[in-house]
C-alpha cells in the first residue's frame, strides 16, 4: 500500500458502545466501529437504494410520508432522502455522538451539510432499538442501516433488532402499508424468512453489484394490515 492510499486517522473516540474512528483515505472517509469497517464514501449506491426502494414501495397517493433512517453513517441515505421532495419528516436515529459531531462540525459536513439544514430533518441521538421501544410515533418507512447486515452486527445488542421481537417492534412503528427496508452487505435468506414470520408481506431483496464478492442488498417488506 502506498503512502497516498494509507488511511489517516482524523478522530478516535470511546463511547458507551465502544470505539469509533473516522479515517481519511485519499479522497474518501471511512468509519470504523470496534475495529469493524462499517462504511466509506467511495460508492454509496446501496445506501441511496435503501431510500429509493422504500419510497418506490409506497403508494403514489401517500403524500409527505415520514421516514425513519436508522444510522447516520457517512450521510448518503440522509442526503438521498433530502433530495426527494416527496418525503415529509426525515428522522435520523444515531447513537454515536461522535458521528453526529463529524457531520455537524467535522469533515463530513461537506457531504451532509445541506441535508442536515433541511427543515424536514431531525436527528435523534439515541439507540435505534431503544427508540423503537419507547417512541409512540409511527412512520411510513423504516430504512435501517446500523450494521453490516442481519448476520454481521457491530455489537451483540444490535442482534435483537433482527429477531422476532425486533421485527415486531418495527412492524408496530409502521403505518398500515408502510415499508421496512434493511441494508446488508450480503443477502440473508434467513432474514427474509424472519420478515415473513413476523407478519410482513411482499418480502423481496434488491441487489447492488460490487467489484468483489457478494452484492450489497436491501431487504424490503410491507406492513399490509
Amino acid at each position: 500500500m502506498s503512502a497516498s492510499t494509507a488511511p489517516v486517522t482524523l478522530d478516535r473516540r470511546e463511547g458507551p458502545f465502544g470505539e469509533v474512528v473516522l479515517r481519511e483515505r485519499g479522497d474518501d472517509f471511512e468509519i470504523i466501529a470496534n475495529g469493524c469497517f462499517l462504511m466509506d464514501t467511495s460508492d454509496g449506491r446501496s445506501e441511496r437504494l435503501l431510500i429509493d426502494a422504500a419510497l418506490a414501495a409506497l403508494p403514489d397517493e401517500r403524500t409527505a410520508p415520514a421516514v425513519l433512517i436508522g444510522g447516520l453513517g457517512v450521510g448518503f441515505s440522509l442526503v438521498r432522502a433530502a433530495e426527494e421532495e416527496r418525503w415529509g419528516r426525515i428522522v435520523v436515529v444515531e447513537r454515536e455522538q461522535a458521528i453526529v459531531d463529524w457531520h455537524r462540525q467535522g469533515p463530513l459536513d461537506r457531504i451532509s451539510g445541506p441535508a442536515l439544514a433541511d427543515p424536514r430533518t431531525e436527528i435523534a441521538h439515541t439507540d435505534l432499538v431503544t427508540h423503537l421501544r419507547t417512541t409512540t410515533e409511527r412512520y411510513d418507512a423504516l430504512c435501517l442501516d446500523i450494521d453490516n447486515g442481519p448476520d454481521w452486527t457491530v455489537t451483540e445488542d444490535n442482534g435483537s433488532l433482527y429477531s422476532a421481537a425486533g421485527l415486531a417492534l418495527c412492524r408496530e412503528r409502521l403505518t398500515p402499508g408502510g415499508v421496512l427496508a434493511v441494508w446488508s452487505a450480503q443477502p440473508s435468506p434467513a432474514f427474509e424468512q424472519a420478515m415473513r414470520n413476523a407478519g410482513f408481506s411482499a418480502v423481496r431483496t434488491e441487489e447492488v453489484a460490487v467489484a468483489r464478492g457478494v452484492p450489497d442488498v436491501v431487504h424490503l417488506a410491507l406492513r399490509t394490515d
